[in-house]
């Protein structure tokens, strides 16, 4: 079963391999990644930060939302990490409703970008997936550590 979902352009690191994953009831990390699926480089360097007590499964966004579907990942009590807005956006929807949570954590910022909080940087484009997410009771909030206050993404 999903307990969270969260954009993190860096994907797995120290932030989230430790913190997150020591503060949630989670004992696999899912990092659903086209790019990462399909690079053994990248396979082995986010194997590198990988909690000694997780699970680690990488797949592309299409086959996670596959194996979610068809429930072979209820088993687990999942983090998920995607790299950006849109492979969120895309996991939300093509799981129907199984993911009822995204947590953003840290988006780049890039070209056309405005800064929503110290580490999360959106498009207008990826503002409007975001507020659609939230008009299908998607609860969409930033927060970079456990410890941290949870805010609300607002458009």
């Amino acid at each position: 079963m999903i307990q969270f979902l969260r954009v993190d352009h860096r994907l797995l690191h120290g932030q989230v391999a430790v913190s997150w994953f020591n503060a949630l009831d989670v004992n696999t990390i899912l990092v659903a990644n086209d790019g990462v699926a399909a690079d053994d480089f990248r396979k082995s360097a986010i194997r590198l930060a990988k909690p000694e007590a997780a699970k680690l499964v990488m797949k592309s966004i299409d086959e996670s939302i596959d194996s979610i579907n068809s429930g072979v990942t209820d088993k687990y009590n999942l983090l998920v990490v995607v790299e950006s807005v849109e492979d969120a956006y895309k996991l939300i929807i093509g799981t129907n409703g199984k993911i009822p949570m995204l947590n953003l954590g840290g988006t780049k910022q890039r070209e056309g970008t405005a800064n929503f909080s110290k580490a999360v940087n959106l498009t207008p484009e990826e503002v409007e997936k975001l507020t659609a997410l939230q008009t299908k009771n998607v609860d969409v909030f930033m927060q970079q550590v456990p410890n941290e206050k949870k805010v609300t993404f607002e458009a």
